[in-house]
């Protein structure tokens, strides 16, 4: 008898220790788990300053000297070739926004080699870009023209109105006394009217008789104008990156 009370009494205290052991481990197992709520930090952008720009109008010219030589005989439409400002171009309200030193990059249009005792060889180019010291770059709708500002006047399709002569593209083509580049009309494809300055060593005297047969070479150095068709807009130039 006593045995059997003894049998009891243990499996009632394992039963207990089962039930106790199954509640407690639940109860562990459905305790909740505390979290931190994240917190956002706040960031601070700050704003970008605005920055001005000023015009360079329609008509202005830049002053350039060539970095290559390019020739009638071995250029090819839509060759680019690169030029440097030699003095500094204002905005209409006098800032310097393109500094001596920035280059400008031209391309060729059309061009046609020189007859063996005929025309003259002739480049005919366009200003696509400025590209500031700094880095900065735009583009830009530019024309050759001659550095004389009352010489002659580029409108928008890349022609000229001179002193005597109306409409007449300006190229670079062939002649000079010793075969350097001048800056020329085509007259209804005919041979060209010198209506620029000439270009290069050996350049003779504005208005000098265009010889025959030449190639249009326009040697590193050799300095001209370009004329903007459409006026741009630049921070003025202070030697960081706009």
């Amino acid at each position: 008898m006593k045995n059997l009370f003894n049998l009891k009494f243990l499996a009632a205290a394992l039963m207990a220790f089962f039930i106790f052991g199954t509640v407690e481990g639940l109860a562990q197992k459905r305790k909740p788990v505390l979290r931190k709520a994240a917190v956002k930090k706040k960031t601070t952008v700050a704003a970008r300053p605005t920055v001005r720009l000023y015009t360079v109008e329609r008509g202005e010219r830049f002053r350039v000297r060539m970095n290559e030589t390019i020739n009638s005989k071995t250029s090819k439409v839509g060759d680019r070739f690169t030029t440097t400002v030699t003095e500094p171009v204002y905005s209409n309200t006098g800032e310097i926004v393109i500094p001596t030193g920035s280059k400008v990059t031209g391309r060729v249009d059309s061009v046609k080699a020189a007859k063996k005792g005929g025309d003259p060889g002739s480049i005919s180019a366009t200003f696509i870009e400025v590209r500031l010291p700094n880095g900065t770059r735009r583009a830009i709708n530019g024309s050759l023209t001659d550095l004389d500002t009352k010489s002659a006047k580029s409108d928008n399709e890349g022609t000229a109105s001179g002193d005597d002569r109306k409409n007449d593209k300006l190229i670079f083509i062939g002649g000079g006394g010793a075969g350097g580049a001048v800056l020329g009309g085509a007259i209804g494809g005919g041979k060209g009217a010198l209506i620029g300055a000439i270009l290069g060593a050996g350049a003779g005297l504005a208005g000098e008789r265009l010889t025959k047969g030449e190639e249009a070479e326009v040697k590193s150095g050799a300095e001209f104008g370009i004329q903007l068709n459409q006026s741009i807009s630049l921070p003025k130039f202070s030697g960081g990156v706009n």
